[in-house]
């Protein structure tokens, strides 16, 4: 149905996609899997007729069927594309909060779908979108129609623009990281229902993710991508079982596995009585306001993380682990002081604590090269608590020595996020946190933007500065297999109470909790299913 022939894009630049050939039957479900910028999105994007304006096919053509829709060194036929977008095939993106309009209710972006592609009266429009989320999970129909996007949680949105994309059943849908942000239960789910569309619907998927376990448990071929190329294509468990690229098997030793054996730092109990926790909680709840006015001008509070107890020793990683909106990051937040509606006691035995956030390019100045922002938590610390004050020199020679520490060459001193990697960005938001030597760190989801092999790098930079500096983590992440390997202990969140805690083999050998059982099954390894 799809065939993809020899083809090349390039930017301004060289060619980041180079003589790429890929076919995909009807029914059928093709993964494309590498590293960041090894040519995936923007070949799915080439594919749609979505990519940039600025891009060049500088080789190469796409078939649909028999229809010729894009050939190099022709211009791109955006009337013809408009007859197949939507209608005959159809994208599902990475993240559901920035590909919708923020500004208008979700039902009314789905109807416009359908009143672009059918001659449907509002009436029965109404109702193909009301059936559509019906069929995507969404229960409340309705109340989803109305609703903006904000009022609706990861795992809804993402369901929306699923059933945007399916509404009219076209033969091709691309899913480009569908579920990338998704807790592991969301995620199943939602893999669960793309799997269900593509049995009642037959239709071919070109599923691009970094997430090989993924790729693994719903692909029935994958492709390799690697610096623009294709280097390996083949049915899935040929790739897993006989890889017969160096480049396939780096990835797939790459990904976290509970078969792979752990490094732990484990203290006894009597250990653990002589030694002063770094962190000590004890019985918390944090509380969140209403944003508008309620009677008599007061507004009310509400309950979200309730009666938290726990310890956290000198160099200990604690994983903290729970679904989506169970109140694991307003935890965080009152830990660290960021949210003060709290109740109970957050005690301290370490100076100004640090936290590395999920998305670095968000969290780091777009403004301020990398040199500037490694050194501004210096000059806050001196303006914040009354230290002497470094000279212009000390902090420059800190912030070098820092980029050093988590891998990074002098030369991007001078660099601002745009020019870095992903997994550069990351490094630089590690160093930012660690320059003032904490001692504490709250790492909330700090891999799980990152493709694997990325991912193994900066878990293992985590663990070598933890030793270096006698580092403590609170590890905050929904992927269990990376808590396996990075925490020495587990507490698990369900509704804003922790209800199990462990150290990482008992809660993995014998979970006391039905809640922590289904986890566990949700994320469970597929060469141990």
């Amino acid at each position: 149905m799809i065939k993809i022939e020899n083809l090349s894009v390039a930017f301004d630049g060289p060619e980041v996609v180079k003589n790429v050939s890929l076919e995909l039957k009807d029914g059928e479900i093709l993964g494309v899997v590498g590293e960041s910028g090894s040519g995936k999105s923007v070949t799915a994007l080439t594919l749609m007729g979505l990519v940039a304006e600025s891009a060049r096919v500088t080789s190469g053509k796409i078939y649909f069927d028999d229809t010729l829709l894009l050939e190099a060194g022709k211009p791109r036929d955006k009337a013809l594309y408009r007859k197949f977008q939507g209608d005959r095939m159809s994208m599902v993106f990475q993240e559901p909060m920035t590909s919708l309009n923020p500004t208008q209710r979700v039902g009314k972006q789905v109807d416009e779908v359908l009143r672009l592609h059918t001659q449907l009266d509002a009436a029965e429009r109404k109702k193909a979108v009301l059936n559509a989320f019906a069929s995507v999970g969404l229960k409340e129909a309705e109340t989803v129609y109305s609703s903006y996007a904000h009022q609706l949680s990861g795992g809804m949105r993402q369901r929306v623009m699923i059933a945007m994309a399916v509404i009219l059943e076209p033969r091709l849908l691309v899913a480009d990281e569908p579920t990338t942000a998704l807790d592991v239960t969301v995620q199943n789910q939602i893999i669960s229902l793309l799997q269900d569309i593509n049995r009642k619907q037959h239709n071919a998927m070109l599923f691009i993710t970094h997430d090989l376990n993924l790729a693994r448990r719903i692909c029935h071929r994958i492709a390799v991508m690697k610096d623009g190329c294709v280097v390996e294509q083949g049915e899935t468990e040929q790739i897993f079982n006989q890889p017969a690229q160096e480049y396939t098997r780096r990835l797939i030793e790459a990904v976290p596995s509970r078969l792979k054996k752990r490094k732990s730092v484990q203290l006894s109990s009597e250990q653990e009585k002589d030694i002063v926790p770094v962190v000590q909680v004890r019985d918390l709840s944090v509380f969140y306001r209403d944003a508008g006015n309620s009677l008599f001008g007061r507004k009310r509070r509400h309950c979200v993380v309730k009666n938290v107890d726990f310890e956290l020793y000198p160099g200990e990683s604690l994983g903290l682990v729970g679904e989506s909106g169970c109140g694991k990051t307003t935890l965080s937040k009152a830990i660290l002081g960021i949210n003060r509606e709290i109740e109970g006691q957050v005690l301290h035995n370490t100076l100004r604590p640090q936290m590395i956030f999920q998305d670095p390019y968000s969290s780091l100045n777009p403004a301020k090269t990398v040199g500037w922002q490694l050194q501004e938590p210096l000059r806050a610390r001196g303006a914040i608590d009354g230290s002497q004050e470094m000279t212009k020199a000390d902090m420059e020679e800190a912030a070098y020595d820092m980029l050093r520490r988590v891998g990074m060459e002098e030369k991007y001193f001078h660099r601002r996020p745009s020019q870095l990697s992903g997994g550069q960005r990351q490094r630089v938001s590690i160093a930012q946190a660690l320059i003032t030597h904490p001692g504490f760190i709250v790492a909330d989801e700090p891999v799980s933007a990152l493709d694997v092999t990325i991912q193994a790098q900066i878990m293992e930079l985590m663990r070598r500065l933890q030793q270096e500096m006698k580092l403590s983590y609170l590890f905050i992440s929904h992927d269990i297999n990376v808590v396996y390997h990075m925490c020495d202990r587990i507490m698990v969140m369900k509704d804003g109470r922790i209800i199990e805690t462990g150290r990482t083999e008992e809660i993995f050998g014998a979970p006391r909790e039905e809640y922590t059982r289904l986890l566990l099954a949700a994320s469970q390894d597929r060469n141990k299913d």
